[in-house]
């Protein structure tokens, strides 16, 4: 058995969660290696596809939106039901979502971890792990080699190798109903649009790619568990349905997806962490998956960075699941409830229709579309400032470098203080050097979604996440605490901020 070591964090997977927890790591200055069992970046097809506000926002944190928003188009996606909920007047830069396939997305997303330098190696199946210790983890491959890490993260789906390993639960709710999905061939194309019937909604429609290929969505009539399902499958599903197969032929990939939803119990376990679908699985209705996992990834990524520098204590780990297990929870609620909207029966009609009357309202309208952008996340940070946990808004300053934006200040993902108020008011004393003093102005009003308006800050301490870990003035005590929870003690306990 042939061993590699030198690599202080081992990522599973090479979807977009591993690719985007990569990037972080990058851009931290960490060394990280991901190991993808696919023999390329290429998928077979397109399982889910679309970016939500604030999946767009963490791109632009990093100066990457303007790769995906180029070979997508932006519109308003996110439905209630069947009732559109329209985000155009949200108080960010991107009140949409951006439309593309999964397929795109890690395309555009390895070109760009590609240029940070990220070392990705396809046709690298992990089977497990061992002897973990307080020095590292050993990951196995299937070819029977070991590579010695000191963190291993698994990004590697909701069958996680990592997360079986570890012995980590997965507690959640059992599916109810199961849903085939293709991309195929059909010689009648009389059935396209979306159809509902006895046994759900589905959909026929052409991929938009100028092929031949269509997008196939039809419900089961029975509830099957298998990923792996036949064209044969798929005609009597669509005989069910349609009363016809429609002549369906050639399918690039045929799968199966149903409403079961899980959440780890755990996201860590010593060493070994996990991101992305190994922690949360649920029914793609809703598009959350990428977003989640990339939001997982932005979230872990800078504290384990900190961590393998000697920066800051293990215990910081913990904050990971702390603040992420919530906030996925919290949407993955969302999920069930679209797929309970969707049923077919009388009284869920009735819901439904009930429920649309709300969603159009604008009190209703905000909170859901602020809850299924992303753009609803607050961290628990305690009592505070609204802003206090919650992400920041991209307002245009002025810097004595001259204009520019918020987002800008966090492309290489370090935390900045932004004071707003008289210039130099604050010393970071030794955190002078892991966090960036930007002294600027601003004449924009501060506004979150589903909030509205709040107080404009002195000074915000704005973690590499783009969440708010203070809001304060200049001489506030609790800067301090802040600076040092989140970004390492100093040696001199006696010098702090002022």
């Amino acid at each position: 058995m042939s061993e590699t070591t030198g690599h202080a964090v081992v990522i599973v997977g090479g979807g977009p969660t591993g690719m985007m927890l990569g990037a972080e790591l990058a851009l931290a200055g960490v060394d990280a290696l991901i190991l993808e069992r696919r023999p390329d970046q290429e998928l077979d097809g397109s399982r889910a596809g679309g970016l939500h506000s604030r999946a767009i926002e963490l791109l632009d944190q990093r100066g990457a939106a303007g790769r995906f928003l180029t070979e997508g188009y932006t519109a308003q996606i996110i439905s209630f039901g069947e009732t559109k909920v329209d985000i155009s007047d949200f108080p960010t830069r991107h009140p949409y979502g951006l439309a593309l396939w999964q397929k795109h997305i890690e395309r555009i997303m390895a070109e760009w971890i590609w240029d940070l330098g990220v070392a990705v190696r396809y046709g690298q199946e992990v089977v497990g792990f061992a002897r973990r210790d307080d020095e590292g983890v050993d990951v196995e491959l299937a070819d029977g080699s070991t590579i010695r890490t000191r963190y291993l993260v698994g990004c590697d789906g909701g069958r996680s190798v990592i997360r079986k390993g570890a012995g980590i639960d997965f507690p959640g709710a059992e599916a109810t109903k199961s849903t085939l999905v293709a991309e195929a061939q059909m010689t009648d194309k009389s059935g396209f649009g979306f159809h509902r019937g006895p046994l759900g909604v589905g959909g026929i429609g052409p991929m938009k790619d100028g092929s031949d290929t269509l997008r196939i969505v039809v419900p089961e009539a029975r509830l099957e568990a298998g990923e792996d399902p036949s064209l044969d499958e798929l005609r009597d599903a669509l005989f069910i349905v349609y009363g016809t197969d429609y002549g369906v032929h050639s399918p690039s990939w045929i799968s199966r997806f149903t409403d079961a939803t899980r959440q780890a119990a755990s996201y860590r376990e010593g060493r070994v962490l996990l991101a992305g679908d190994a922690t949360h699985i649920h029914s793609p209705m809703g598009g959350q998956g990428i977003p989640n996992g990339m939001g997982d990834a932005v979230n872990l990524g800078w504290k384990l960075a900190q961590v393998v520098k000697g920066v800051s204590p293990e215990g910081l780990l913990d904050t990971y699941q702390e603040e992420r297990h919530p906030a996925v929870a919290r949407s993955l609620q969302y999920t069930m409830a679209l797929n309970a909207l969707m049923r077919v029966d009388p009284r869920s009609e009735a819901l439904r229709e009930t429920i649309g009357e709300l969603t159009v309202m604008d009190g209703p309208r905000k909170h859901l579309g602020a809850l299924a952008s992303g753009l609803a996340v607050r961290y628990d940070l305690g009592d505070g400032h609204p802003l206090l946990g919650r992400r920041v808004p991209d307002l245009d300053i002025v810097t004595a470098e001259g204009p520019t934006t918020v987002y800008s200040l966090l492309h290489k993902a370090r935390p900045a203080l932004l004071n707003l108020g008289k210039p130099g008011a604050f010393d970071l004393g030794e955190w002078a050097g892991r966090v960036e003093m930007v002294d600027a102005r601003c004449e924009e009003t501060w506004e979150l979604p589903a909030v509205g308006e709040v107080d404009s800050p002195t000074a915000v301490l704005i973690r590499p996440d783009g969440h708010v870990a203070w809001v304060g003035e200049p001489g506030d005590a609790g800067l301090g605490d802040a600076l040092a929870r989140w970004f390492g003690p100093v040696r001199d306990k006696e010098r702090s901020p002022g």
